[in-house]
């Protein structure tokens, strides 16, 4: 039975191994056990299931996942917490704990070994500094998932899961929204956590598309359009894509493709939706049959 998730529990655990937080993993332990079930119920695992838990901590939320899983795998990158979940996670059988970055590990060769390459569910409380590439990275590397159930930054969940003309929206809301359908599950305050976070955190459920919901010829291109966009947002897009050097278009080729989709040619690329970024890539592409 899982019996970290609360605090006297959780402190008893630090005190015995005198743990020091390291503020470089940004390390914020959960003490709350009703996030902790909204996390798992959101997440809708199974016993059939194959979980990755990123960034474990003392085992809190990966006692809850095994319990509901057929197997979890938990990567945590600091080793003074290797001996610590080695302790809170000695009656499961069902967990194999790894030492190692998460960014450095090849996970499309981990769900092959252990899952026989079936898509995964991913669960995580991430360190506001690298919820991103974490993300991206799972993403972009066509990691077979099924759907991904994090904590983040409040903020951040909010840009996750913002549309067109808000200040939210940017170039990670149009990435997220291309591979998955963002729903935040719950808002977290900082008193949910040890130590307190300065900031407020929310759970958000990423669920994978089978298909993204725009076809795209050229996924890459697609995405430098976007970042070049936002990178100067308060530029119009085509001074902001034509002030881009590993964008080769002119002005007055962008010009012209924004008028066949019927835009201004003053439009921001803050105004566009997924699906007009994807077009205006197609056209480019056909344009000058230039894959980048």
């Amino acid at each position: 039975m899982a019996t970290l998730g609360n605090p006297k529990n959780t402190i008893e655990i630090l005190n015995k191994y005198k743990f020091v937080f390291q503020k470089k993993f940004g390390q914020n332990f959960l003490i709350d056990t009703h996030v902790l079930d909204k996390i798992i119920n959101s997440s809708h695992i199974t016993k059939e299931d194959f979980v990755l838990e990123i960034g474990p901590g003392i085992g809190t939320m990966t006692q809850y996942l095994a319990e509901a899983a057929r197997k979890v795998i938990a990567v945590e990158i600091d080793k003074m917490l290797i001996p610590i979940l080695q302790d809170t996670l000695s009656t499961y059988d069902n967990i194999s704990i790894i030492n190692n970055d998460i960014l450095a590990l090849n996970i499309n060769e981990l769900v092959e070994k252990e899952n026989a390459g079936k898509p995964i569910k991913v669960v995580a409380n991430l360190p506001y500094y690298i919820t991103t590439p974490i993300i991206m990275g799972l993403f972009e590397s066509h990691v077979p998932i099924d759907s991904i159930t994090i904590m983040v930054q409040k903020e951040v969940a909010d840009r996750m899961q913002a549309g067109p003309g808000s200040k939210n929206y940017g170039a990670l809301s149009l990435a997220v929204q291309y591979y998955a359908e963002p729903y935040i599950v719950a808002n977290v305050p900082p008193n949910c956590f040890m130590p307190r976070p300065n900031v407020g955190s929310a759970v958000i459920r990423l669920s994978r598309y089978q298909y993204p919901p725009v076809q795209v010829e050229n996924e890459k291109l697609m995405f430098q359009l976007i970042r070049a966009s936002f990178n100067q947002r308060r530029k119009t897009l085509i001074n902001a894509i034509n002030n881009d050097p590993n964008i080769p278009y002119s002005k007055e080729i962008l010009s012209s493709t924004l008028e066949m989709m019927n835009l201004s040619v003053n439009i921001r690329g803050e105004a566009l939706l997924l699906s007009q970024f994807a077009e205006l890539s197609n056209r480019l592409s056909q344009l000058q049959g230039l894959y980048l």
